[in-house]
């Protein structure tokens, strides 16, 4: 049985991939057992990158079985797109979501497979089996910000919650005051604020 071949399609994820691969030191036990015991995570044979929009473009032509793997948070904008307007017909594809999809995005309509659904102008019928996995974000969690956030309390003057629905952005709104941050602002969309 031949390898399914694997595409990082993120310039990003790629630059991303190379420091952590620079910087063992910082690699849990997990992590270094399985760097001496198996091969390098970082140089899998199937696991290409893909390294300009070219190239990007070419992986909507390839045969067969892929997995391509594309960041765009809420699949808003980038490269996704142009996989999804590919793929998101054909129920023999599966449409893999990782993390939070804020209301209002193209990745909480894949979520709650919400059909038809507009990539580009163009409307598609989701038929594609699509299924998302929460746990991992890239994000810090409530949690990591209010502990990042102890280290630098009263001296912040003014900080923005812009992550994360209403229901969510209001209490950390209001945990950061209770830090000591001197304004906390939940910014609307299109508003404008001086800093």
């Amino acid at each position: 049985m031949s390898e399914i071949p694997v595409y990082v399609d993120s310039p990003l994820s790629t630059k991303a991939t190379k420091i952590y691969s620079a910087h063992p030191e910082c690699y849990d036990r997990d992590m270094l057992r399985l760097i001496l015991e198996d091969d390098d995570p970082f140089t899998v044979r199937s696991v290409k990158y893909t390294a300009d929009v070219k190239e990007s473009m070419g992986l909507n032509s390839v045969k067969g079985p892929v997995i391509i793997i594309s960041a765009s948070g809420m699949c808003e904008g980038g490269r996704i797109l142009h996989h999804l307007k590919r793929t998101v017909e054909d129920k023999r594809n599966i449409i893999l979501i990782v993390g939070y999809q804020a209301k209002h995005t193209l990745g909480r309509r894949l979520v709650h497979h919400q059909s038809p659904i507009k990539i580009f102008g163009d409307r598609y019928e989701l038929r594609a089996e699509v299924h998302s996995v929460q746990a991992l974000s890239a994000h810090a969690d409530r949690k990591e910000l209010l502990d990042y956030f102890r280290q630098m309390g009263p001296k912040v003057q003014k900080a923005f919650v812009v992550h994360g629905d209403i229901d969510q952005a209001e209490p950390l709104a209001e945990a950061l005051r209770g830090l000591g941050a001197g304004e906390v602002l939940i910014p609307e969309p299109g508003q404008e604020i001086e800093i």
